[in-house]
This record gives C-alpha cells, structure tokens and sequence, in this order.
C-alpha cells in the first residue's frame, strides 16, 4: 500500500505513534520515526521490519520549534537522495499539563499550545511546501490528531481542550487550501486508547469511563493506527477536512449510569420538557428571524 512512499510519524517514539510507524513499515513504506525522545525513536525504529525498498530513520525532534522541524524535513533527502520527498505525514506528538483553569500557569498553557497547535501547524506547513515545490502529481496525504476532550469539555483540560478544537480548524483550512495540490489533511479523534499518555489517569477514573463505553474498554494504539493508514492511503483518495472519531459513544441507556451522568453535567440535574419548549417557541418565532440551519444543544451543558 505504501511502497515507495515516505511518512513521516511525530511523536512516534510510543503510543499511537509507534503503532502507526509499525503498520505502515509492514504496508511497505519507508519511515522516519520523528519524538522528543531519540532512545525512544530508536526503539520505535528497531520494531519496524525492513524490505528492499525500505529505510526507516530516527530523529529527535523538538515539534514545537521551526529549526527543528526544518532540520527533520532537510534530513530527507540527505536520507533518501536528492529530489526525495515525505509525501505522508501524521502528527501524533502531543502533551497534557493538566489543572483547574483557575490554578493554570501561563507557561502549563502555553506549553500545550506550543506543541500540539505550533507544532502541528509547522510540520504541515514544512510538508507542504515540499510537496508543493516537488511539483508530485500524487500530492500528498496529511493526518493531524484532536480529541475527544475536545468533544466533551474535559474538565482540569482547558489547554489541551483549546489545542483540540485549534487543530480541528487548522485541518479544515489547510484541506481547502491545499487541495487544488492535490494534499489532502484529515484529523483523527481519539477516544480513551491504551497509551502512555492515558495511562495517568486514576484507575478509579479508569473503571468509570468504561462503565460507559459500550464496549467496555478502552481502545489499543493499533487500531488508531488503522485509521492513519487509511487516511495516509490512497483508500481516501478523495477525502479531505474530515474529522473521525475512533471511540465509542459514552452515552448509555444503563439506568444506574444516571446518577453518573447528572455528576458529568455541570448543572448537575436533567432537564425538564418545559427547558426545551422554550428553545422550540424561539425557533418558532421572529425571535429567530435570522438564524437558521442551526443546532442548539439544551443539555445542561453535557453535550458541550
């Protein structure tokens, strides 16, 4: 699927990053395995088999930082010859520096911003302009990451909340931008998968969340994985600004989640019948006399 293509994979030294590394060395591409942590894109690089027409590399890079970033993509043809170009690209790199918003420093704020917004915006724009300078007519394929806690306003996230939402915007322009250079760039939204990062959480937390997972458990890395080579593949030739969820609805028709669900809503109770026919008489009248093709969430705030 991949032969002859070279993918770049950030934060692919564990997690998510690594299993997508894996899986597209085993679809035949060549891959350059790009974290933080160099022992830890070594590792990365001693799990992926190799065929003829393969070479995986491993670099430490700091996403958040435009010399590192230009270092990364410089290295390409130095790597692979001259003319080469790293035509996929999959943004896994990403942190957390959790705590109340009231309490949040400026730099825990700041730090997140950097790496999972800047972060995702200068490895796209590098990749970019390589491809669009290589003038390929196969263009090129890029896969950023949000979250589901962009989705459901995790609480003690406000930064990693706001990088979210960010990214999703960013992966909507540059997919209209980009198209007409035959570059495509879709975003993943990763529910609760079994990473490092994940694995912070308290497993009182833990054992709550699957509660509510249909499935009732959390995702493996691997399947993640699955939907980045789809994405980097030409299966999504004609994919763009897409936006796909990779977990499992929470909500439930398990009476005895109620009592979890009114603590998940920050009014803390259901809404009446009454609540919800004072939002249909406003759509109903000239109240709303310019709105239209709008969604209104009456849900005490659970569905923010």
């Amino acid at each position: 699927m991949f032969a002859n293509r070279i993918a770049i994979i950030t934060g692919g030294g564990s997690g998510i990053g690594r299993a997508a590394a894996q899986l597209i060395a085993k679809q035949g591409g060549s891959v350059i395995v790009a974290d933080q942590s160099l022992a830890n894109a070594k590792e990365t690089v001693s799990l992926l088999g190799s065929g003829q027409q393969q070479q995986h590399l491993a670099l430490e890079v700091d996403v958040s930082k435009s010399d590192s970033v230009s270092h990364l993509f410089n290295e390409v043809p130095k790597a692979y010859g001259s003319g080469a170009v790293a035509t996929l690209l999959a943004n896994c790199a990403g942190i957390t520096r959790d705590g109340w918003m009231i309490d949040m420093s400026e730099e825990a704020f700041s730090k997140v911003m950097d790496v999972n917004v800047k972060g995702t915006f200068l490895t796209t724009q590098a990749a970019c302009k390589r491809i669009v300078d290589s003038k390929s007519s196969n263009g090129g394929s890029i896969v950023n990451f949000s979250s589901v806690s962009a989705k459901i306003a995790n609480l003690g996230q406000v930064n990693y909340v706001a990088s979210k939402c960010a990214v999703e915007g960013l992966t909507r322009t540059v997919a209209r931008e980009m198209g007409r250079h035959n570059i495509r760039c879709n975003a993943i939204i990763p529910g609760f998968i079994d990473t490092p990062m994940i694995r912070t959480v308290p497993e009182k937390v833990m054992e709550g969340i699957k509660k509510q997972t249909p499935l009732g458990r959390c995702g493996q890395a691997e399947e993640v994985a699955k939907a980045i080579a789809f994405f980097l593949s030409d299966q999504s030739s004609y994919v763009t600004g897409s936006l796909l969820h990779v977990w499992i609805h929470r909500y439930s028709n398990d009476p005895n989640l109620m009592e979890g669900i009114k603590k998940q809503t920050p009014l803390g109770r259901c809404g009446q019948a009454e609540e919800v026919a004072k939002a249909i008489a406003f759509f109903l009248s000239d109240q709303s006399s310019y709105v239209t093709g709008s969604l209104l969430h009456v849900s005490g705030g659970f569905a923010v």
